[in-house]
């Protein structure tokens, strides 16, 4: 089986959906460097994208079609202005003009050359898309692609997707094996062991710059967050919370910038309600960031990107375990957990519903709250267990298909049951568990496949159509 860094599963992305914009975007990238490997952009004529399955039936919602016309336009999410990315669509839409990896203009009709196929779905995965590139002798080149979760993609064709097999030198499929490494290696911390590994990819010292990079993301997002008022974007006219409720919480302080606001956060009174305020704070304000299309931290996807940060942010604003160190671990941890998760289940919520997204999410962050708190490498894993227990079967039903309703809230849920998992575990006893973390993991992933596709990302039951909204 092969390794997963930590930061495939913890990496910057972009909103409004890591399988249903990243994802596709992620595509359309590796289809642009097929048709370079293959041919040349300059012989292409034109090209053509259809969505299949969930990705159609949400598409709108998630900014699916939005990402598949600017990776074939040649933009990355991870450096793009995002407030730009409004314009760059009308310009592509009004013009019928597609600069085909920002190197050769081609006529592109949104409905001709980007189709949204709701009454079909590809047999490999419910996140199917197809790209064809014609060239001008008349040739053909097609390519599918299916968005697995996390902004992950896949091909039928392996060789089609370029990618570097690594294997860490203490292999970690399972949390057993975590267990077995880090007992014969002596190690407390699980974070050691995931550090040693981490070094197939680069230096250990590269390892905790790139964490605290993430973490310096992480507080981006969230005072972007906070300091936004306004409705979010998708037409449910669903307004932004976060903002009025750190302007409560704060109440007539005035800041400059991002470390001034921190500081005032935990200089904040702290009480349980103030502190519980603020958990839910944090995470609404990075899924109201989600919503509009702003730079996020995919952990382990978009629809659960508020969950680590609300829970990391907490940490550090009111507990002592406040070093550098402590934020490394932390997220270490955490993404090592979610490679487990990836690697025996799924991170797809179009696989396995929001179980596999808010679930996983809680399970990553309990886990490494637990790790920097002190617990043992047993009580980690616990933490782990109990926060994914008590995610088991939660369906996805987004409202219009929006990363909104119920997925802004549900993030707030998340982070406050790994809190929660994180505390009873550093009271507990592992030996005396009853239930392990694989064996949870393996009991999500047969629940994701007993659940009807109506929960799955659809938008065809649960809250999707128990509640009428009507179209804007």
């Amino acid at each position: 089986m092969e390794s997963i860094s930590v930061f495939e599963i913890i990496k910057v992305g972009i909103g409004p959906s890591s399988s249903h914009t990243m994802g596709p975007w992620n595509a359309a990238s590796a289809f642009i460097r097929i048709i370079k490997r293959e041919r040349s952009i300059a012989e292409v004529k034109e090209v053509f994208l259809e969505f299949f399955g969930s990705l159609a039936k949400t598409g709108i919602g998630h900014g699916t079609d939005i990402a598949g016309m600017l990776g074939l336009n040649g933009e990355d999410f991870k450096t793009i202005d995002t407030t730009k990315i409004d314009e760059k669509i009308e310009k592509i839409k009004s013009t019928q003009i597609l600069n085909l990896g920002g190197e050769k203009e081609i006529p592109f009709i949104y409905g001709h050359h980007l189709v949204l196929n709701m009454q079909k779905s590809l047999d490999f995965h419910p996140n199917g898309m197809i790209f064809k590139a014609v060239f001008e002798n008349g040739t053909e080149l097609v390519q599918d692609f299916y968005s697995v979760g996390g902004g992950f993609i896949k091909s039928q064709e392996k060789n089609s997707i370029e990618k570097q097999c690594v294997r860490t030198l203490y292999p970690c499929h399972k949390s057993s094996d975590i267990a077995k490494y880090c007992e014969k290696l002596g190690f407390k911390k699980m974070s050691d062991l995931i550090l040693i590994n981490e070094e197939s990819w680069r230096t250990q010292e590269e390892t905790r710059q790139e964490a605290l990079y993430i973490w310096q993301q992480i507080k981006e997002c969230i005072y972007k967050g906070v300091n936004k008022e306004g409705i979010l974007p998708g037409g449910l006219n669903v307004t932004r919370r976060a903002a009025g409720m750190n302007r409560k919480l704060l109440g007539e302080q005035i800041y400059k910038n991002k470390d001034e606001w921190f500081q005032q956060v935990v200089d904040a009174e702290e009480n349980f309600t103030n502190i519980n305020k603020w958990i839910a704070c944090f995470a609404l304000a990075v899924n109201e960031e989600n919503a509009s299309f702003g730079r996020i931290i995919t952990a382990p996807t978009n629809g659960a990107s508020g969950v680590i940060p609300a829970v990391l942010m907490y940490s550090q604003a009111f507990t002592d375990f406040t070093s550098e160190d402590d934020i490394a671990r932390f997220l270490l941890v955490a993404g090592e957990i979610g490679t487990l998760f990836k690697k025996n289940a799924t991170i797809s919520a179009a696989m396995g519903g929001c179980q596999a997204e808010v679930g996983v999410s809680s399970a990553m962050a309990a886990a490494g709250l637990t790790e920097i708190l002190g617990g043992s490498v047993g009580q980690v894993l616990m933490a782990a267990e109990i926060a994914m227990e008590h995610h088991l079967g939660l369906t996805c039903d987004p409202i219009r298909g929006l990363v909104q309703i119920p997925c802004i809230e549900r993030n707030t849920m998340g982070a406050i049951k790994a809190i929660t998992a994180a505390n009873i575990a550093l009271e507990s006893d592992p030996a005396k568990a009853k239930v392990t973390l694989d064996e949870v993991i393996q009991t999500m992933w047969e629940t994701a496949l007993s659940m009807n596709d109506r929960f799955k990302e659809t938008s065809e039951g649960g809250l999707a159509i128990a509640v009428n909204v009507p179209e804007c």
